[in-house]
């Protein structure tokens, strides 16, 4: 059973962008790709998870709007989504997933019970009340750099072209016991591409949808996986927290992602990426948010399906 405050997460997140059947709760807008992940030597070396030392791995990878409204047109900012599902040997997974902005919107689930709370549209007028969100943040100067980071989000010319932040972190263990704690950095090989507030205007509502098709047809869409290494006293349970500048970084792999992907998506056999989800090699930090994720996932799962979360 699922506890209380995963309930009360997706409930805010239903109350702020509606109840949507059959969709998400939040990122209820994306595609879903096929792919491959082939590690690099320097992979290994860090951490004896087995995709990081082996052959290269099946994948999907689902790209998405932040919104869990599904209906919302694609040049709006917001942050978008990348999330990975890796295949391992024996019918194991392990998932990553990252947003387009640097940092989180909370440091507890409590507190983002009470942001959801915050940001609900008045119904009188069908927007936020400033009011309120301006007295949230006041009180948790820590949401402040991602909701900037959300409101100013440049208008993306393709899923393709957006660098994406995995906001937790983990800890990368060697054949050695060594460890050491890193987030996920996702890099494209297209670089950034962004659109102007005219041109998005002109835009068709699901054009990154069809911009995606599109670009697939042409050839594979590459992302470089990096691992944005702590240094001592970087905060590594705090999603909110950005690291300084100049860590070191670590390109362990990279992402090809080949064709649009449906066998995932209908029905009740829909993917859920659970960034929890690791094998030997990995650990999870005590990062609260991260560790509230499955049962939230859980409860959003079962109302829009008849089955459990699926691998």
């Amino acid at each position: 059973m699922a506890d209380d405050l995963a309930v009360q997460l997706v409930d805010g997140l239903n109350a702020t962008y509606g109840v949507h059947p059959g969709h998400r709760a939040a990122h209820a807008k994306g595609v879903l790709c096929s792919g491959t992940f082939t590690p690099t030597p320097a992979a290994a070396a860090l951490s004896r998870a087995p995709h990081l030392a082996g052959p290269a791995v099946r994948t999907h990878v689902r790209f998405s709007n932040g919104s869990g409204n599904p209906d919302v047109a694609d040049a709006v900012r917001d942050a978008r989504g990348m999330a990975i599902k890796m295949y391992l040997d024996g019918g194991a997974t392990t998932d990553i997933v990252a947003l387009s902005i640097p940092v989180f919107f909370s440091r507890t689930p409590a507190d983002l019970v009470a942001f959801n709370a915050a940001r609900r549209p008045d119904p009188a007028t069908g927007g936020p009340d400033m009011a309120r969100v301006g007295a949230f943040l006041a009180e948790h100067p820590e949401t402040v750099p991602a909701v900037t980071a959300a409101v100013t989000h440049p208008i993306p010319a393709s899923y393709a072209t957006l660098e994406y932040h995995a906001l937790h972190t983990f800890g990368f263990v060697d054949d050695a016991d060594r460890l050491r704690y890193a987030r996920y950095h996702l890099r494209p090989t297209a670089g950034p591409a962004y659109l102007s507030d005219a041109d998005a205007a002109g835009c068709a509502p699901n054009y990154l949808a069809e911009e995606l098709a599109e670009r697939l047809g042409r050839g594979p869409v590459g992302f470089g996986l990096e691992l944005v290494l702590a240094s001592p006293g970087d905060p590594i349970d705090d999603p909110t927290a950005q690291w300084p500048d100049g860590r070191e970084r670590v390109v362990i792999g990279r992402v090809d992602v080949v064709a649009l992907a449906h066998d995932r998506e209908v029905g009740d056999d829909v993917l859920v990426f659970d960034p929890t989800r690791v094998p030997d090699g990995i650990t999870l930090s005590n990062d609260a948010i991260l560790r509230a994720r499955p049962e939230a996932y859980s409860v959003s799962v079962a109302r829009r399906t008849s089955t459990a979360p699926t691998v």
